[in-house]
C-alpha cells in the first residue's frame, strides 16, 4: 500500500515544487541574467585592458556600470588622471583594430558624446567630449570580442526603453 502512494506522492511533489520554483524563476532569472552580463563584461575589462601600452600607470579603473555607463579613469605615477565615461544609449559600435595578443578596442558613440576630462596635468585641467574611446587591450579572442558587443548592444537596447 505504502509503494503504490510513493509514486503518486513523487508526482505531486515535483508538481509543487514546478509550482512554486517556476514563477520565482521567471521572476528573478531576467535580473539574474543581467548581472550575470555586467559581471561578465566587467571581468572582461579587468582582464584585458593593457595597462603596459598606456605609460606608467599607478592605477585604472574600466567598468560598465548597473545604470549602463563605461567609465574609464586612469591615474598616471605622475598624479596626472584621465576620466572617460559615456552611456550606453549613445553607444554606436565597436571595432578591433590588432591581434589576438594585443590591440585597440575602439569604443564608438553616435555623436560627441564621451565625457573627457583630466586632471593634475602640466597642460592644465582639460574638459572636452568625444566620439570614440580608444582602449589598450590583450588577449582579445574573436569570440570574446563578439561576446563583449553582444552584452554592450544588450544594455544599450535596455537603456532606449
Amino acid at each position: 500500500m505504502i509503494k503504490t502512494h510513493l509514486p503518486r506522492f513523487k508526482k505531486y511533489l515535483i508538481f509543487l515544487t514546478i509550482a512554486l520554483v517556476s514563477p520565482l524563476a521567471y521572476a528573478f532569472g531576467p535580473d539574474a541574467a543581467e548581472q550575470e552580463m555586467l559581471s561578465w563584461s566587467n571581468r572582461c575589462f579587468t582582464q584585458s585592458f593593457d595597462a603596459a601600452a598606456t605609460g606608467k600607470l599607478k592605477k585604472w579603473e574600466l567598468t560598465l556600470t548597473e545604470d549602463a555607463f563605461i567609465r574609464l579613469r586612469k591615474t598616471y605615477a605622475n598624479g596626472k588622471q584621465e576620466y572617460f565615461s559615456f552611456h550606453l544609449q549613445r553607444f554606436d559600435d565597436m571595432d578591433y583594430l590588432g591581434t589576438v595578443t594585443a590591440g585597440t578596442l575602439k569604443l564608438h558613440t553616435t555623436d560627441d558624446d564621451i565625457i573627457v576630462q583630466t586632471y593634475n596635468d602640466r597642460k592644465g585641467n582639460v574638459d572636452t567630449m568625444a566620439a570614440v574611446l580608444d582602449i589598450p587591450v590583450k588577449n582579445m579572442e574573436p569570440e570574446r570580442l563578439d561576446s563583449l558587443r553582444n552584452v554592450l548592444m544588450y544594455f544599450k537596447k535596455k537603456a532606449l526603453n
